[in-house]
């Protein structure tokens, strides 16, 4: 995707094998960019949020290992990353899914080895997701076709948290549909949940969506159910950190609200994800380890003064403590269909075995 009429992935490599990506925290006030030269610091970044949304998370994690076998190739050294790595997040499944990946294709190979194949698997995952996202775009694109179809004039959008580019690799996931219809002409309207605490829909997914021209509407969270009640909506898309094997969807905290909200107002809601978050040794969405994360996010928000410059201001009543749970789980029941690179599907085991009979 463009930023500033120039196409970006979130994550790439420079010619002395480091690599860059985009550092999230900083968006929407300032564009800037993070060096990474270790597996310390693929797993700060991760840790820290610099680089967030589950491909991406799997992406930066699977070139951490391969900064570890440049500076180490034994097999001791691969265990070290693949444990100091696979404990900075969680919830998101991709990272176990990449780092699953990459000690299988190192742990039978040579020390001299390691290192070249760790960073051309890196790479291969980075390309594949590309593609997997870019076929989520052209599977839920005929859902929107059909839905504009049906109407009159806008079709409204809803979506929560950040499911874009920022989150992938390029395209995104929920988003790519979105950006797929906007770019053959259709007249397509997104309302953005401001997604706190961190507010990754206004300042993520309102920011990628600017930056690529698409029309968007930043709403408080609060306010999805009442234009879903005013008809102002005519589906909702989000993505997902992990899906088990019954169709229950972990996404960031607020997506259950919207989905409870959507069935109550008879508005389709769909959730859009590549197989490697499947996770089909999870029966349930109860099985999904959910994230705590510092109360800070919560009671704190960063923001540009009239400067330019920015600052970490309080919010919260001092001394009142916070829980920040960072996901929660949608149940099935409430899931119109989940948009994955084969296909759509219904959200239970069924339907995900009818498109991954592999897994």
């Amino acid at each position: 995707m463009k930023i500033h009429g120039k196409h970006y992935r979130t994550i790439w490599t420079r010619p002395d094998e480091t690599v860059e990506v985009i550092d999230q925290i900083k968006l929407p006030h300032r564009f800037e960019t993070v060096v990474l030269k270790s597996a310390e610091d693929c797993a700060e970044t991760i840790r820290n949020m610099t680089v967030r949304g589950a491909p991406l998370i799997g992406a930066t994690a699977a070139y951490g290992v391969a900064f570890a076998m440049k500076k180490d190739p034994s097999s001791k050294a691969l265990i070290s990353a693949l444990d100091l790595l696979g404990s900075t997040r969680p919830t998101a499944v991709n990272l176990k899914w990449a780092l699953k990946r990459m000690h299988d294709v190192l742990h039978a190979k040579t020390h001299g080895e390691r290192f070249a194949e760790a960073w051309a698997e890196a790479a291969a995952i980075c390309d594949e997701d590309v593609e997997v996202c870019r076929a989520i775009g052209a599977n839920g694109l005929k859902i929107f076709r059909e839905a504009a179809a049906k109407k009159q004039g806008t079709l409204n959008v809803l979506t929560h948290c950040n499911a874009g580019w920022l989150a992938t690799v390029d395209w995104g996931t929920a988003l790519a549909p979105i950006y797929m219809a906007y770019n053959e002409g259709m007249d397509i309207h997104v309302w953005v949940d401001e997604t706190r605490p961190r507010n990754q829909g206004a300042s993520l997914t309102a920011y990628e969506l600017g930056s690529h021209g698409v029309p968007h509407t930043i709403i408080a969270d609060n306010a999805g159910g009442h234009y879903m009640q005013h008809g102002k909506v005519d589906l909702c898309i989000v993505g997902t950190d992990r899906v088990t094997r019954n169709g229950d969807v972990a996404n960031k905290i607020g997506t259950y609200l919207k989905a409870l909200a959507a069935k109550d107002n008879g508005v389709p809601f769909y959730v859009a994800l590549p197989g490697s978050t499947l996770d089909m040794s999870l029966a349930h969405g109860s099985d999904i380890p959910i994230e705590e994360r510092s109360s800070d996010e919560l009671l704190k928000m960063t923001g540009r003064l009239p400067d330019g410059g920015l600052a970490t201001v309080e919010i919260a009543a001092p001394g009142s403590p916070g829980a920040n749970p960072a996901f929660d789980v949608t149940p099935a029941r409430l899931v119109t269909a989940l948009i994955t690179e084969r296909g759509v599907c219904e959200a239970s085991e069924a339907g995900l075995k009818g498109l991954y009979p592999d897994r």
